[in-house]
């Protein structure tokens, strides 16, 4: 089983020291350490981890902006442990991609086991969101062959499976998928109407 790596962002160097203690041996790794003002999705890029803790009093503004970045740019499982908190805050950093939100600090004995389950709901998450874009683009190439189909019926006056089977010929001769040709016969078409 793969070490799993996390980036630790905290101002307190000797909480780091204690959370690599904690995790030592149980598949997972301090790789670095950055102070809050130090986070930027570049810093992440360049560190890789597999997980982001953030350990801090009260999160700032700038810091759940840059966990909105982080978010956008490369998504991946980020937990925060907080001392306080307040009903908005917990709503932008849940916004912001924060797996999990933990008030009352760091507790040691309880990391692993919340950083075991911010994964999963990480993982769980980002299926869905696949998912979700999977079958948006599905839906969006089904418009574009029907949009085809229907040009195809119009022009030529033929029925709809007849439009199809045209349209599936042509990209079996040009070796295109349907939704390519559909594509570049909506393209033709919208520069013959241009005068």
């Amino acid at each position: 089983m793969p070490v799993i790596r996390i980036l630790l962002i905290d101002e307190d160097p000797e909480r780091a020291v204690v959370l690599a203690e904690a995790l030592q041996g149980k598949g997972y790794s301090l790789v670095a350490q950055l102070a809050p003002r130090e986070l930027s999705a570049k810093r992440v890029q360049e560190i890789a981890p597999d997980v982001i803790i953030v350990d801090m009093e009260s999160p700032s503004r700038d810091t759940i902006d840059s966990m909105r970045q982080i978010n956008a740019d490369q998504p991946r499982p980020i937990v925060m442990f907080v001392d306080q908190s307040d009903e908005t805050m917990i709503q932008e950093a849940m916004q912001a991609g924060v797996s999990a939100y933990i008030i009352d600090g760091m507790n040691v004995k309880r990391v692993k086991p919340i950083l075991d389950v911010a994964i999963a709901r990480f993982r769980e998450f980002q299926a869905l969101r696949d998912e979700l874009k999977k079958t948006k683009a599905t839906l969006s190439e089904r418009k574009l062959i029907e949009r085809a189909k229907g040009l195809l019926m119009r022009e030529r006056n033929i029925s709809e499976d007849e439009a199809y089977a045209a349209l599936r010929k042509l990209a079996m001769d040009r070796q295109q998928r349907l939704v390519d040709v559909a594509e570049a016969l909506l393209a033709f078409a919208d520069v013959l109407k241009k005068k």
